[in-house]
């Protein structure tokens, strides 16, 4: 029996958890609106990049067999569009119980046809005084041909009686209007202008007859593959980036997005223009764009909304790191270890700040992926440039949909002062590390923080992660030979203990997993925990695999795309598999190897994803202080008993709910409660960020 499945399938089965999310009526509404738009904007990307891609391949080797399911790309991307169009179905239905839900509140996306004819008045002269003066309407015919559409743009597209011909005609919505039209005497009810549009086109077209109308909404492929052997080695890096993000609103459609309804003759003629089948055509009952849900909610008045959003929660500080005080006199007594979202990353930017005035720092070096808008992490390393620090910066410039704002950063970086790093041809610098080098009575110290996140302070509340900050003498070595390396565009260097990917992190999880192998076969307990986010290289699923077979018990939690499948008799039935998706989107990477005091553990920027063991620069690194080891490990014992926001990955390759006689365990919930309550004990810094947990799994036992 198969032990893998597709990985873009795969895909689709987590994202239908997030729409399962928009329909459970346990999660407050608001959000529940929060979660339809994010399920929308998932959909979009993995359009524009994962079918993308197969698109490509389509054309260039469709007998390309994908190994882990034996179809080629275009059996791949049919069975991609049939479990899409499911998806559309779903999404409709949970989006008319939101809104209608939102209705009896008044906060809705409202109907024309439910208007009072004041109302209806009112959306009426709205279109003649406010939509029309900006609509540029383009009739198509011989001497006006088929326009090129924007990606993820919407279109009014019609088919019009004129002079006894018929004509069909765009439209395009303008995105720089006010998108959300509040409707008087309606509460906070609201209609989209792509709405008010539909409804009252026939007012723009008074001489000639309307036949049929719909809105459409194209996706292109966005998966850009940069052939950097056109970059002369004087050209300027950034600039070529520049240039390249240009085409990707110009690549081939992929995808077809129709709203509500669309003539057959109408359809055949927009699937022959961009050269698209019918099965990538998409009908949908609720808007084609949701991001407007977010402006929604803002705008929303606070005594509505408050009752249906989660509770706010601030991040809380960490109980060993007083930011008070000096922070490089603590990092360097002990380790520190901050569990983003529910501690801050205030922790590292006040190590940072402090290091960019400490006359003892030398030098600071960082790789950077994606940065928030407004950086203080950029900040602070100008204002160490600029008071005459050694400040490298390695910046990827393909982070996908930041290029533009680490373009950016990086030139307000280097005006600085800062020296600047741009990564490596087929290879993304996907690493999350930080060194600084601090000198005193001339002895070199160094202070070394790697992550499993981003360096983004927005992100940093949001996602569930882990940032190591160490002094420890073998660790900053390494680090420093990585930021050696780095600049010598070596990418096989060797390490002492961090993994670093393409070099040793592959082979390093592979001889973890040896080992336990080792360990089964002499009868021995042997045992292997990961968290990440999606699984998909084949020699690591092999040999998970492999170690199931020889007894080895096997804990993952894999918040996405997952590859393997497990619970198959004698071939992964040691191998449990649960994804949680909740309130925070769950990013961080461990890995756990063994039982009891032997245990290793180690936190890393990369997932098991050829991508990223292979065509990316990844770093993996131990965590040895004992009470950060228990930390992490309870941690990972709290996600395995969640039963409320966890489902378990069966060996169809479906999602399950969690079946459990305790009482309900959201694992989110759980950690935010034990951050308020560490906070407030924070000069005692020995207690344990998790102190509580086995309390509260023995509660709900």
């Amino acid at each position: 029996m198969k032990i893998t499945q597709n990985r873009e399938l795969s895909w689709l089965q987590f994202n239908k958890r997030v729409l399962e999310e928009a329909a459970d009526p346990r999660v407050p509404l608001l959000e529940r609106a929060k979660f339809l738009a994010i399920f929308t904007s998932n959909l979009d990307e993995f359009y524009m990049i994962r079918c993308g891609s197969l698109y490509d391949l389509s054309l260039i080797d469709n007998a390309k067999i994908d190994k882990k399911s034996g179809m080629v790309p275009s059996q791949q991307l049919d069975a991609i569009f049939n479990e899409t169009s499911k998806l559309y179905k779903l999404r409709d239905n949970v989006y008319k119980d939101i809104n209608s839900t939102l209705n009896a509140l008044q906060l809705s996306c409202i109907s024309f046809k439910t208007l009072s004819k004041d109302q209806e008045k009112f959306v009426k002269n709205y279109f003649d005084t406010n939509i029309t003066p900006l609509l540029s309407p383009q009739i198509i015919d011989p001497h006006h041909p088929f326009p090129h559409l924007v990606n993820k743009a919407q279109y009014l597209f019609l088919e019009i009686y004129e002079d006894k011909n018929k004509h069909f005609a765009l439209i395009p919505i303008p995105d720089f209007a006010n998108r959300i039209v509040y409707i008087p005497n309606y509460g906070h009810c609201y209609m989209l202008i792509e709405q008010i549009m539909f409804h009252c086109i026939e007012r723009l077209f008074k001489n000639c007859k309307v036949l049929n109308k719909t809105i459409v909404r194209i996706t292109r492929n966005a998966d850009i593959n940069l052939n950097e052997d056109q970059i002369d080695d004087d050209d300027d890096y950034r600039e070529y980036m520049k240039h390249i993000l240009k085409k990707r609103n110009r690549l081939a459609p992929i995808r077809l997005e129709v709203y509500k309804e669309i003539a057959q003759n109408s359809m055949e003629y927009l699937c022959s223009h961009l050269s698209l089948k019918q099965e990538q055509v998409f009908i949908s009952k609720c808007p084609l764009e949701l991001s407007h849900i977010f402006k929604m909610i803002d705008l929303a008045p606070t005594i509505d909304k408050t009752p249906l959003l989660y509770k706010p929660f601030n991040p809380q500080q960490n109980p060993s790191l007083n930011l008070e005080k000096p922070c490089i006199p603590q990092v360097l007594d002990h380790d520190i270890l901050l569990f983003y979202p529910y501690q801050s990353m205030d922790g590292f930017l006040k190590l940072l700040k402090d290091a960019s005035e400490d006359k003892h720092v030398v030098s600071i070096k960082i790789t950077i992926y994606r940065l928030a808008k407004h950086s203080k992490i950029v900040r602070y390393l100008c204002r160490a440039a600029e008071n005459g620090k050694d400040v490298t910066v390695l910046m990827e410039l393909k982070a996908r949909f930041d290029e533009q704002n680490n373009i950016s950063a990086a030139e307000e970086l280097e005006e600085s002062g800062c020296h600047i790093l741009y990564g490596f041809e087929n290879y993304k610098v996907h690493s999350k590390i930080c060194l600084i080098t601090y000198k005193d009575k001339g002895e070199y110290t160094y202070i070394t923080q790697i992550g499993t996140g981003n360096y983004n302070e927005k992100t940093s509340t949001m996602y569930t992660d882990l940032s190591y900050i160490t002094s420890r003498k073998e660790i900053g070595k390494d680090a420093v030979t990585f930021f050696q390396n780095m600049s010598m565009s070596n990418l096989e260097g060797q390490y002492q203990h961090l993994w670093v990917a393409p070099s040793n992190l592959k082979s390093s999880i592979i001889k973890e997993i040896d080992n336990q192998i080792h360990l089964a076969k002499q009868n021995k307990t042997a045992r292997i925990r990961i968290k990440m986010n999606s699984f998909t290289d084949l020699d690591i699923i092999r040999k998970i695999a492999e170690a199931s077979k020889a007894g080895v018990k096997i804990d993952m939690i894999i918040r996405g795309i997952c590859c393997l499948i497990p619970g198959i008799p004698n071939e992964t039935e040691n191998v449990t598999i649960l994804s949680i998706v909740g309130r925070y989107l769950e990013h961080s990477r461990i890995y756990c190897f063994g039982n009891g005091q032997d245990t290793k553990i180690y936190i890393a920027s990369a997932d098991c994803m050829t991508r990223n063991t292979e065509k990316r620069v990844e770093i993996g690194c131990p965590i040895q202080d004992e009470k950060l080891k228990n930390q992490i490990l309870e941690y990972f014992n709290l996600l395995m008993n969640d039963n409320v926001k966890s489902r378990k990955l069966d060996s169809n390759g479906h999602y399950e709910q969690i079946e459990s006689h305790n009482a309900p365990l959201n694992s989110q919930e759980e950690c935010m409660n034990l951050a308020i309550q560490m906070a407030k004990e924070t000069k005692k810094s020995d207690k344990s960020f998790f102190k509580n947990i086995f309390k509260s799994l023995r509660k709900g036992a």
